[in-house]
């Protein structure tokens, strides 16, 4: 029977890219109508080619690339929610990796030029013969929902009877929605939200496109009907005809039989695997996708299970030279999706066969002329062993005879005829057992539907278990967070109010001596505490709390200091330094050319609180008198010692002449 788009069935928009880029501004199309008869051409923005497609519905949109109508995957998806119901988007060129149109022309027959006027009618006219894959987005489940028009406000009268009419009116449309879907006869799921007065809102799942569905979109008064598809996790190809193409077959034989369909050009069609099913069962399961053109295994020599199968077909085998390895299969298989090793062992072996194919198969490619079917072609080269020239000469034969009326004496068949006569009486028989097994088939749908629907109950519980038990963890992630952060606030304020106590009681000493009297009157000095003699522990006091000219500063620890730290603290130009420890001789030597009085903070008697402290005034100037003492000192000592050491220098100088 043939798929053919007639005058009568159908319209065909074929579309190409004009000029500009839908990803820029004010791309226009090179539209082609055709109804399988006539054909119209005309040039169109993207807004009119939407404004068209709305007002006539064709039946298939046909392109060489999807994303000429969309600038990426959401816009796509946009698209395709976008078209009328009865309209399918069609990729002429193939699926995820589609081929040029050019080839995909020639191969059909169909004429073909480069500009995109031509390029728009050849996908027009191959799509028109059911050439290429449709592209959806979205599944055959459907959503209808019936719920409020407008708020539940105040109305103009009593807000209960107001209320009350509009839960009524919901639950009276729902009613009606569901008699029409039972009697269109369609599988629907129900989901009511139940209100004061009716339904707040009804929402049914229905197993059917929106096209046979019953129902419409609507919106009057108290009630609206929305209906909307449900989307697919991505973009999904589906060839346009159904048809027997020839294929290559892989098959992993044992207590799991598992079958890989794979194309002539390498495309994984689809690959089952299963521990019940019998010979006939896989036969079956092969028959309905395609024509073995070769039967593989993944092991050598051929297991005796895959001969039968390959010797049912009269296809060619192959086997690889020796067992494929693990690595090799998975790294093969790589980019298409399996469900358990079986299924891979299956498609390896049969996309390794098309690898090892692959130059013939376009040898044969290359010797086609346009029309001829090139399965056809390749299944009687690679499995009959004959020549592409003899099929070639043998298919012209059969049209001619086709064409010839005149009578002639009967002949003997040749061997390649009987063949093709036992080939099509296998074909009989296996139509005939597919024709025994559909009503057992129908009867497994049936209870197939049943248990799917009883999944989808269960699975749309646990989902919302699982939402459920999400939101309770996520509060209690985040009860857990305010928990240690009011600890941490709690920790904080302790050590403040501690702080905060100890600098009161530096002034609340219980000793006479610095009991509950001010600094002035008691002579105290305020020193400011540097921890180490580094530069970063100065700036550090600096910042905290400042350090000013006429400063007592306390070096906890005075060791380790180079030039730099000490040119540092006097700059501050501090009045005298307390140290613990020791100096170095260059800090030494700096302060002390800097005139920075130095002494031991053993002879002050200090109090302190953190980073605070006070110091008697009378010890502070016994340390600076003592300095100026030592100072005084060392000033003669380097006097008597420069003296010394020019009278050295004379005498040498004397002694030399």
């Amino acid at each position: 029977m043939s798929t053919r788009t007639s005058a009568l069935e159908a319209v065909v928009f074929g579309v190409d890219v004009q000029s500009g880029d839908v990803r820029g501004d004010a791309p226009s199309y090179a539209l082609v109508v055709y109804d399988g008869e006539d054909v119209s051409r005309d040039v169109v923005t993207h807004r009119k080619l939407r404004r068209l497609i709305d007002d006539e519905e064709p039946a298939i949109v046909a392109t060489d690339n999807m994303y000429e109508l969309a600038a990426d995957k959401d816009q796509l998806i946009h698209f395709l929610g976008s078209l009328p119901t009865g309209t399918k988007l069609v990729q002429v060129t193939g699926a995820e990796q589609p081929e040029p149109l050019s080839r995909v022309a020639k191969r059909h027959g169909i004429p073909y030029g480069k500009e995109p006027m031509k390029e728009a009618e050849a996908a027009a006219r191959l799509a028109a013969h059911s050439v290429g894959q449709e592209v959806s987005a979205f599944t055959d489940t459907t959503e209808v929902k019936v719920s409020r028009g407008r708020s539940t406000g105040k109305g103009g009268w009593s807000e209960d009877r107001y209320t009350r009419r509009i839960h009524g009116s919901v639950k009276k449309r729902a009613r009606e929605v569901e008699s029409e879907l039972d009697a269109a006869n369609l599988a629907y799921e129900t989901d009511v939200r139940e209100a004061y007065g009716g339904y707040a809102n009804a929402v049914f799942t229905v197993e059917a496109k929106p096209s046979d569905i019953p129902v419409s979109r609507s919106r009057s008064g108290d009630v609206r009907v929305e209906i909307e598809r449900e989307r697919r996790d991505g973009i999904e190809f589906r060839p346009l005809a159904k048809r027997r193409d020839h294929v290559v077959v892989g098959i992993d034989p044992g207590t799991t039989t598992a079958v890989a369909i794979v194309s002539l050009e390498g495309a994984v069609l689809d690959v089952w695997s299963s521990r019940t099913s019998d010979t006939a069962d896989v036969i079956e399961w092969i028959v309905e996708r395609g024509r073995p053109v070769i039967v593989a295994a993944d092991v050598t020599p051929m297991p005796e299970t895959v001969e039968k199968f390959r010797r049912s077909f009269d296809a060619a085998g192959w086997t690889p030279a020796t067992d494929l390895p693990i690595d090799e299969k998975q790294h093969r298989t790589r980019e298409h999706p399996y469900d358990d090793d079986h299924q891979r062992d299956a498609m390896a072996a049969a996309l390794f066969a098309v690898d090892a194919h692959e130059d013939q198969f376009e040898r044969i490619a290359r010797k086609l002329p346009p029309g001829v079917d090139r399965g056809e072609v390749t299944a009687r080269v690679v499995a009959g062993e004959e020549s592409v020239e003899a099929v070639l000469t043998d298919l012209e034969d059969d049209e001619t005879d086709d064409e010839d009326a005149t009578e002639h004496e009967p002949r003997e068949l040749t061997a390649e005829e009987k063949r093709i006569k036992d080939l099509k009486r296998q074909v009989d028989r296996l139509q005939s057992h597919v024709e025994t097994l559909e009503g057992r088939l129908e009867e497994r749908d049936d209870r197939i539907d049943d248990l799917e629907r009883e999944l989808d109950a269960a699975r749309r519980e646990e989902r919302k278990e699982v939402r459920r038990n999400r939101e309770v963890n996520r509060l209690e992630r985040k009860a857990n967070r305010l928990e240690r952060e009011r600890d941490e606030a709690r920790e904080d304020a302790d050590a403040l109010e501690k702080k905060v106590d100890r600098m009161k009681a530096l002034w609340k000493l219980d000793h006479s001596n610095f009991s509950d009297v001010s600094a002035e009157k008691e002579g105290l000095v305020p020193v400011k505490v540097v921890e180490k003699f580094t530069k970063g522990a100065i700036r550090e006091a600096d910042e905290q709390y400042g350090i000013a000219p006429g400063d007592v500063v306390y070096l906890r620890d005075a060791s380790g200091a180079g030039r730099s730290t000490a040119e540092l603290l006097a700059g501050f130009e501090p009045r005298v330094i307390l140290k613990d420890g020791g100096l170095s001789e260059i800090a030494d030597e700096i302060l002390f050319d800097e005139e920075i009085p130095v002494g031991p903070a053993g002879d002050v008697a200090m109090q302190e609180v953190d980073e605070l402290a006070v110091a008697r005034e009378d010890d502070v100037e016994a340390v600076v008198d003592d300095w100026h003492d030592r100072a005084a000192a060392r000033k003669r000592d380097r006097k008597l010692e420069m003296v010394d050491r020019l009278i050295s220098e004379h005498r040498a100088g004397d002694n030399e002449a």
